[in-house]
């Protein structure tokens, strides 16, 4: 019951503390919005292994600092032993096509604090050290691999049984092989999409400084994107101006060290990129995927990390797949519990000496 109540005083005291933190004033309507949504999520059903109501709701509220409450977390590190235990095969592959399952898990358990080397007995990193498995699913198989390789600063898996071994470098070659002529990438023919594009800065973001080639595609995709925008500081992907495409470029951007209100490549008739996230609120918390649209779970996963992205550039934090922040995590943060403990001993102290300086007050009456 004491253990209880003291995850309950120090969840409140890190909620109050960063809600102080980041919104000493009256919070803007933008900042509303992302309180808003941020508690709607942690009201939702239980969190499950998948790519709605899952990892990303996992890693959007884990790089918030918000977090899954204690039990909603326990019972979704146990649904992904469970998904692991079901689904890994014999080649150590939780799908055959889709490397994206292993990726996706990794990220939204270094969020966690929790260590992906060991799942149950799996080792999620182990099958993305095979490149010929990597790429069947096409350009998001290596982004992702990338990603979620880069996130923890996980070494590769060394594959001596396969016929190419992955590495960082052979992921960023092969990224960079597939730039769309006028720049930007794509799943399929020669036209850039806002997603992939958005998702490819993403992954090469790291490298951004370091390596030239990079750079050139990284720079020649941002223009792209800049003339894709829509006047109303949105995008357009698959013929429809939606929350997802244009939260896929804010985060794209906070990565690379951009802000995306401010940025005058990305402000079209007044509206940036907020102003354009901004038209598929839903009041209450969450997002829809199309403008006037109802509220949407993949919308609302997306629009909150992306706007976690932005809050933690605003912050000067780690961008938001840059987990080298993240402390491996155990049941009780003991340091919270230090400093709270160190707080009581005070206090008691302080209690002390005032009922002693009564006391010797008292005698010294006493005496006289």
């Amino acid at each position: 019951m004491g253990k209880k109540i003291l995850s309950t005083i120090i969840a409140v005291a890190l909620l109050i503390s960063q809600t102080l933190f980041v919104f000493a004033e009256s919070p803007s309507e933008w900042e509303k919005m992302y309180l808003n949504t941020g508690e709607f999520l942690q009201q939702t059903e239980e969190t499950a292994v998948g790519s709605v109501n899952g990892e990303w709701k996992v890693i959007g509220l884990a790089r918030a600092g918000l977090g899954l409450a204690r039990s909603d977390e326990n019972a979704y590190l146990k649904a992904v032993e469970t998904y692991v235990e079901e689904n890994m095969d014999e080649d150590s592959k939780l799908d055959p096509n889709r490397s994206t399952e292993h990726s996706r898990l990794i990220l939204a358990l270094t969020a966690l604090g929790k260590d992906p080397n060991n799942v149950s007995g799996y080792n999620l990193l182990y099958a993305l050290g095979d490149f010929d498995f990597v790429i069947r699913q096409g350009l998001n198989g290596p982004i992702w691999a990338l990603i979620a390789l880069d996130c923890g600063n996980y070494d590769v898996p060394e594959r001596t049984d396969v016929v190419t071994p992955v590495t960082r470098q052979v992921l960023i070659e092969y990224i960079l092989d597939k730039v769309c002529a006028d720049g930007g990438w794509n799943l399929y023919g020669d036209k850039p999409d806002v997603d992939m594009t958005a998702m490819a800065i993403q992954a090469l973001a790291a490298y951004y400084d370091e390596n030239n080639d990079v750079k050139y595609a990284v720079d020649k995709a941002l223009a792209v994107l800049a003339e894709m925008q829509d006047s109303s500081g949105a995008f357009y992907s698959y013929g429809s101006i939606n929350l997802e495409s244009t939260a896929q470029v804010v985060v794209a951007l906070t990565s690379l060290g951009i802000n995306p209100e401010t940025d005058q490549r990305f402000i079209k008739e007044g509206n940036s990129l907020l102003d354009g996230m901004a038209m598929f609120y839903i009041e209450g918390g969450g997002f829809s995927h199309l403008q006037d649209g109802q509220r949407d779970g993949m919308a609302t996963e997306q629009g909150y990390y992306a706007m976690t992205a932005y809050e933690r550039f605003l912050e000067g934090k780690t961008p938001l797949y840059d987990m080298s922040d993240v402390k491996e995590s155990h049941d009780y943060n003991y340091g919270m519990i230090f400093v709270v403990a160190a707080l009581c001993i005070c206090l008691v102290a302080a209690v002390i000496l005032l009922k002693h300086k009564a006391r010797v007050k008292h005698q010294g009456e006493r005496d006289c």
